[in-house]
């Protein structure tokens, strides 16, 4: 196997992980494999790449944005879109670890991510499509972002499960709800795309919370999900290397994100309770808090 692919970005170079990571490179559903594999090439060249089997060290250049195939995605336009948004927000990316646990061939499963800067609505859905080879992380998000200009191509085309819960302000607009809202519940939705073996995602904590070292305490719909259809939950901890001294995360911060292994719901040998899903939400959101440097309790409020 000789040269080395254009679509990689500039992973550490390590001798004794070239065989794992050119088998993993060579699979069909790897977003990282170049349609001509002859092209692909090891970690070890002396050429330092900037992703490896696990990670990617950032920021992400222009060139592999737009030169990555993303063959998994047949929307031209969506291709687009991912590649628009990864070219501004590409550049605020520090690193991203634990890539392995969100490819395509994991699918189906409940990512849950907590939630500090309002753009990672539009960045994080982005980056996963790009890690996972323009395969869709189908995320639930609040449908009053639909009345921002511009917002709505990327619910539309990102294929974005909206929440219809909360009332627009002012309360005239809720006019449009009507059109950015489906008659089945936002759960409904999520419980179908799951069983037809594709992956969401979930920011529980519901808002978006600024507090550099605590997590609100979130809502149990990730955990009730999980639950009820078997299906495992990853969770991504989103951390701020320079949040030091901020008493507020700022927005447009460079920020890391690191996957976990995913974490299986118990079989219970009885009918689904309110403590089995306080319980399965507690050890989801106390991952997450390890992932996100942050803490979490029961106790914590629902709103920042």
């Amino acid at each position: 196997m000789q040269g080395r692919s254009k679509y990689l970005p500039n992973a550490p170079s390590r001798s004794r992980m070239c065989a794992r990571a050119t088998n993993f490179a060579m699979q069909p559903n790897n977003p990282i494999a170049n349609k001509n594999p002859s092209r692909l090439s090891c970690p070890c060249s002396k050429k330092r790449l900037n992703m490896d089997i696990h990670s990617i060290r950032g920021p992400l250049s222009l060139k592999s944005i737009w030169k990555a195939p993303l063959h998994q995605s047949p929307s031209g336009p969506l291709r687009f879109l991912i590649r628009s948004t990864l070219s501004l927000a590409g550049r605020k990316l520090v690193s991203c670890q634990g890539v392995e646990h969100i490819q395509p061939d994991h699918d189906p499963f409940i990512l849950v991510l907590n939630h500090s800067q309002k753009l990672e609505a539009i960045y994080i859905p982005a980056l996963l499509y790009y890690l996972r080879g323009g395969r869709v992380v189908h995320f639930l998000a609040d449908w009053n972002f639909c009345l921002v200009p511009g917002v709505w191509f990327f619910y539309h085309y990102g294929q974005v499960i909206t929440v219809s819960r909360k009332p627009a302000k002012p309360k005239f607009l809720n006019v449009f709800k009507p059109l950015f809202t489906s008659r089945q519940s936002s759960v409904s939705q999520a419980r179908k795309t799951l069983e037809a073996g594709k992956s969401i995602g979930i920011f529980p904590e519901g808002t978006t919370n600024r507090h550099p070292t605590k997590l609100l305490k979130g809502y149990t719909g990730a955990a009730q999900l999980s639950l009820k259809t078997g299906i495992p939950v990853v969770t991504a901890g989103l951390t701020f290397p320079s949040k030091e001294g901020y008493k507020k995360i700022p927005e447009g911060v460079p920020f890391s994100v690191e996957f976990s292994a995913p974490i299986q719901p118990p079989r219970l040998p009885h009918d689904i309770g309110l403590k089995d899903i306080h319980q399965h939400h507690a050890s989801i959101m106390q991952r997450l808090a390890s992932l996100s440097q942050k803490t979490w309790t029961a106790s914590e409020p629902r709103r920042p």
